[in-house]
């Protein structure tokens, strides 16, 4: 797994980058979740996606936001964080010009700020968000919604209640031209401990091959 140090707007951004040997593989950025309360690129939600998007033939690139790890760089409550997301997208882009597919995953606070990113970059073809939490931040930007995506989330979620979720959900679904899938997980929570792990990534991964399949018809 090479590290990685490419620049971002506030100097050095680290990451892990793990590219497939195919030049036009489909490619994805994986973000993580909140820098103030322990969020770090290696977070197992983090780890395993990023892990499952390279395991179905994409080219992967996680990160940390600025002020984490050897990132420079300090938080920014969630502004710089975006502007950090899309140096990432570039960079990941410049090394992979013929890539047919993009997508971005992220997981909590993750999760806010890949839809913010989705807003910006109509490249994007697909997103995955994993415990949005809905019940912090304002996801009234998603208007429209510019793709089709999954949103994930553990029905035992106690730092983003599964309720605010459904009203996301539920708001999305009124848009025309996309599809929202939504999954919920019985006994999970924020967090997906096991054994809820492997199933959340097993979804992920089935949710991402259809797409993949149904766009090279």
């Amino acid at each position: 797994m090479p590290e990685v140090i490419f620049p971002g707007p506030e100097g050095r951004l680290e990451g892990r980058y793990h590219p497939q040997k195919e030049k036009d593989a489909p490619i994805a950025i994986v973000l993580h979740p909140h820098p103030q309360f322990g969020g770090t690129m290696n977070n197992k939600v983090v780890y395993n996606l990023h892990y499952a998007f390279y395991n179905m033939g994409f080219t992967v690139l996680r990160f940390n936001f600025r002020g984490v790890g050897r990132s420079q760089g300090e938080y920014d409550q969630g502004i710089g964080e975006l502007s950090d997301a899309a140096s990432a997208l570039d960079y990941l882009q410049s090394m992979n010009n013929n890539s047919k597919h993009c997508w971005v995953a992220g997981f909590s606070f993750g999760a806010w700020i890949g839809m913010q990113l989705l807003m910006r970059r109509p490249e994007i073809t697909g997103f995955i968000s994993v415990s949005p939490p809905a019940n912090m931040y304002d996801f009234s930007f998603l208007a429209p919604c510019p793709s089709s995506g999954l949103i994930i989330n553990g029905l035992a979620d106690r730092v983003a209640p599964p309720a605010d979720t459904v009203s996301l959900v539920n708001k999305l679904h009124e848009q025309k031209g996309i599809t929202i899938s939504h999954q919920e997980l019985e006994g999970a929570d924020h967090f997906f401990q096991e054994p809820h792990m492997d199933t959340m990534i097993g979804n992920v991964s089935d949710y991402v091959k259809r797409r993949l399949t149904e766009t090279s018809r």
